[in-house]
């Protein structure tokens, strides 16, 4: 029989033994019965021959015994027995640990679902994202953080690097589904040969678009996403090889992605082809995303030094137009800056989830010092059951593991209830958390969090548990007789340990609290910040595109843009409307450059300024205050004439003043002509309000070709704005979207939204890290004042008898009462020092986390404690009162 078959039928063989012993004791006595003994007589002499029965039964059972597993399982009894006999204390722990051990598992599995697991690609660490820096460019960085790259520079690295696998760029983008009932505008992602080859998921369905697709002159193919395949197509696998009309031109249907995948971390509808054509790059245009797999024998260093490489052939082989030196770009110190591709998927949210980890870490660790608290009051309550085994003769190691256990025990209980508050709370996250946090869909509970639980169930029972260990198995001279707990107050040293955890407690909670309310104070003053638009809440804002498969002519986009701002302005409850090519915070794809103003040499390229292009009214209607000259006229821009708007920032910098700006001329270009400052605008916060607002330069939605006599220049896609008090409602918009039909039927109206969505959604990031601190904090601040209310507690019900002789000597009732009140606040004290020192440490470090506030304000660093000090004299007030009620007879007696 196997030891694990022995050990599951122990019961029955120790049954057997039992029986075996008695039948051979019962033919002894016999026997000797037989040979004239009485029965008493027999039955003392067989089992005197016969040696202590229960000692061999014993060691007969140590045959098939695992002793320690045997052990084990005993101690696991007894715990049962005696946590049963308290299910109060048993239920407030496993309470406590639940809420700490879920909320640490829930922000766990985030973590790992968007930092850890890996990106979900084929061989994901040799995938990389290409970017450049151009520390020589002035101005990029106001409104940039990386140069990107440009269609010629593509072509130039996928030609002749010797670093990558394969290489592609993409850029999101929106495309109109026509031929339907009502058109749809979808989110695109237009792709290079090299990107799918680089992801390398295959496709679900059909086949990936390849090198043939990349011919301006080809084949017009398009993939579809799983997600849009089943919304459109209803998952039909005879969707490939029929066509769809994107932007009124007629493309074939290549296949279908897997469901979840993901241009490195844009969401797309339709995979469309860039299809460059090589004959028209020149060397700018840097706003394309790169992404490459190296060889396996490549390291990024290796990629980087190749690219810099390639920068001068780049350089050598392509140009900005007839006079324009190629070697410009040496000015900028352009340099690779390759980072892997899950970088640059997380971006900057790595910070902010390490920061809440950190933070709900902490909640824990003061649930385990609660924790601890409880443990050391239930064990002084089982001193006499300690001292008697002391006395025959348990050791301390063995006492030491009994109380491990319970404690361990309690935290895998604790773990298990908290993994039902962790699927609770993720749901709560994803429910809350903002959408462009990075692989949000992907995040679940799985193997890696359920281990996560469990590590922590057992290291948290160990790191309570190990407190009353130390305090009561060292010796047992460390537990006290049973007469010493009659005739002894509690001592300073059993009351010590509970002491320094409640300081810990309060420390903690401290540092807790100042983090919380320091970002509350950062979010305010972000709102305080005026966006350089007013009252989002009543601001609609939507995207029409007019592509030109649809409407070739660019006078003609001018003119349906005009009319539908015409339209929009006419919908009962409109006061304004106005169109723009980007809206603020909005994410929209940037256009720059630098400006040259008349009267001005220029030794080398001006700082670089953002564009924008915005219709008559647009202004007005966002609610952005000019601060000197006018706007756009509907004449000027029908009639061309070169004419533009400067920010404020801008204006201030180029001439001193918004006054000094109106009138004087700028311009792009050499060969384009001199543009009149017609009006200065307040600045705006296109990036978010904690980001520094860029200098801006507006233009007209048309003007002529920028690099010379040509076809004129018009912007095909904008935002259009509206200011009403029905924004939002869904009967406004279908009166907005009929308004834009009654225009042109195959317009699709996209990106419907207030601007306060949009202006919330910039924040969300911000928000999110703000609430779950704050939870942290509220629960720190819970966790701290129970503490302080259990110790006080506990406190006034072992100093009974000490409170009956005061009494009984006349102490007034207010003097007690505040004895205990003042023990609460010199400890509540030690923890504040203590909290004041760490949260001043620590909030230089998470010092880019704030805005428009010190990390050491003095406002929160004396409200903050003041506070929890406040909230500490009422938690120990509430228990400090009962000495009131103390009968100093009654208190004797029961002594």
């Amino acid at each position: 029989m196997s030891l694990f078959s022995h050990f599951f039928s122990r019961k029955r063989q120790y049954d057997d033994i039992s029986v075996s012993i008695q039948e051979h004791l019962g033919e002894r006595i016999d026997e000797l019965m037989e040979e004239g003994m009485s029965r008493d007589e027999a039955e003392r002499t067989a089992r005197r021959d016969f040696g202590n029965v229960t000692l061999l039964q014993e060691r007969s059972r140590e045959v098939w015994q695992w002793q320690k597993l045997e052990s084990l399982l005993v101690d696991l009894k007894h715990i049962r027995r005696r946590l049963g006999r308290a299910p109060g204390f048993a239920i407030t722990v496993v309470l406590t640990l639940a809420i700490g051990i879920g909320a640490n598992t829930a922000v766990f599995s985030v973590l790992n679902s968007v930092l850890i697991r890996p990106l979900p690609y084929p061989d994901p660490q040799q995938l990389v994202s290409l970017r450049l820096h151009a520390p020589g460019a002035p101005g990029l960085a106001d409104f940039r953080d990386e140069l990107r790259l440009s269609p010629s520079m593509y072509l130039t690295v996928a030609a002749h690097n010797r670093a990558f696998q394969s290489i592609g760029v993409w850029l999101p983008g929106t495309a109109s589904i026509t031929g339907t009932p009502q058109p749809e505008q979808v989110n695109t992602a237009m792709i290079t040969d090299g990107v799918l080859q680089t992801l390398n998921v295959p496709a679900a369905a059909g086949q990936w678009l390849s090198a043939r697709d990349q011919d301006p002159r080809g084949a017009k193919r398009v993939m579809l996403s799983y997600g849009y395949w089943q919304r459109r197509f209803g998952g039909d696998p005879s969707v490939v090889g029929r066509t769809i009309s994107v932007d009124s031109q007629t493309r074939e249907i290549a296949g279908v992605m897997p469901r979840g995948f993901r241009v490195v971390n844009y969401d797309f509808d339709l995979l469309v082809p860039l299809a460059f054509d090589p004959v028209k790059q020149q060397l700018a245009g840097f706003a394309y995303h790169g992404v490459a797999r190296l060889r396996p024998d490549v390291t990024i260093t290796q990629a980087n030094a190749d690219i810099t490489r390639l920068l001068m052939v780049w350089m050598g082989s392509w140009t900005n137009g007839p006079g324009i030196d190629p070697y410009l770009y040496l000015t900028w110190k352009i340099t690779p800056a390759i980072q892997p591709l899950k970088e640059k998927v997380i971006g900057s949210v790595g910070n902010a989830l390490w920061v809440v980890m950190a933070t709900i870490g902490v909640v824990m660790l003061i649930a385990c010092t609660n924790v601890a608290n409880l443990l050391l009051v239930r064990a002084d309550s089982r001193q006499q059951e300690l001292a008697v085994r002391a006395a025959l003769g348990a050791g301390k190691w063995r006492i030491a593991r009994e109380l491990l256990l319970e404690s361990v025990t309690l935290g895998l209980l604790g773990g298990a209830v908290g993994v039902g508050v962790a699927y609770a709370g993720l749901r709560l996250l994803t429910a809350i958390g903002p959408e462009n946090l990075p692989r949000l869909s992907e995040i679940s509970l799985d193997g890696r969090s359920l281990a996560f639980t469990l590590i922590l169930s057992v290291l948290s029972g160990l790191l309570f548990g190990s407190i009353p260990v130390l305090r009561y198995a060292p010796s047992r001279q460390a537990v006290p007789l049973l007469g010493a707990m009659r005739t002894s107050s509690v001592s300073r040293e059993r009351q010590r340990g509970r002491n320094l955890l409640v300081v810990a407690q309060v420390a903690m909670a401290l540092v807790l609290l100042i983090s919380a309310v320091l970002m509350i104070r950062s979010f305010n003053a972000m709102r305080n910040v005026d966006p350089g638009f007013s009252d989002p809440a009543s601001l609609q804002v939507m995207r029409i595109s007019i592509p030109e498969t649809l409407v070739r002519d660019p006078q003609t986009v001018t003119r349906i843009q005009n009319n539908i701002q015409d339209k929009l302005a006419a919908i009962p409850g409109v006061t304004s409307a106005g169109f723009a090519v980007s809206v603020p915070m909005s994410g929209a794809e940037p256009n720059w450059d630098g400006i040259f103003i008349e009267g001005k040499n220029y030794r080398e390229e001006p700082p670089l300024r953002l564009f924008n292009y915005v219709s008559p009214g647009y202004f007005h209607t966002a609610g952005t205050r000019i601060v000197a000259g006018r706007d756009f006229t509907w004449t000027e821009v029908h009639g061309l004439r070169p004419v533009g708007i400067v920010s404020e920032s801008l204006a201030r910098e180029l001439w001193g003043s918004p006054s000094a700006a109106i009138g004087k001329r700028f311009r792009e270009f050499p060969s384009m002509p001199w543009h009149e400052v017609v009006g200065v605008v307040q600045d705006v916060s296109e990036n978010g309000v904690d980001q520094t607002s860029p200098a801006t330069v507006y233009w007209p939605s048309i003007m002529r070709d920028l690099y010379g006599p040509g076809p004129l220049d018009v912007r095909r896609t904008a935002y259009f704005a509206m200011r009403s008090n029905r924004a939002g409602t869904q009967a406004f918009i279908n009166e907005m979207q009929q308004a834009v039909w009654s225009v042109n039927s195959n317009l699709a109206v996209a990106s419907i939204s207030t601007m306060q969505d949009i202006y919330s959604q910039s924040m969300a990031r911000t928000s999110f890290t703000l609430v779950m601190l704050a939870i942290a904090g509220t629960m720190a601040l819970a966790l701290g004042v129970l503490g302080i209310y259990g110790v006080i507690s506990y406190a006034v019900s072992q100093r009974t008898r000490e409170i009956g002789i005061r009494v009984a000597l006349g102490a007034k009732k207010s003097e007690l009462t505040w004895m205990f009140v003042r023990s609460a606040l010199v400890l509540t004290g030690v923890g504040t020092a203590v909290g004041l020192g760490a949260a001043a440490a620590l909030m230089r470090l998470m010092r880019t986390l704030l805005f428009g506030i010190s990390s050491l304000d003095p406002v929160t660093f004396t409200l903050v404690p003041l506070a929890l000090v406040a909230a500490a004299a009422l938690a120990s007030y509430l228990p400090a009162r009962r000495t009131a009620a103390v009968d100093p007879v009654e208190a004797l007696r029961a002594e």
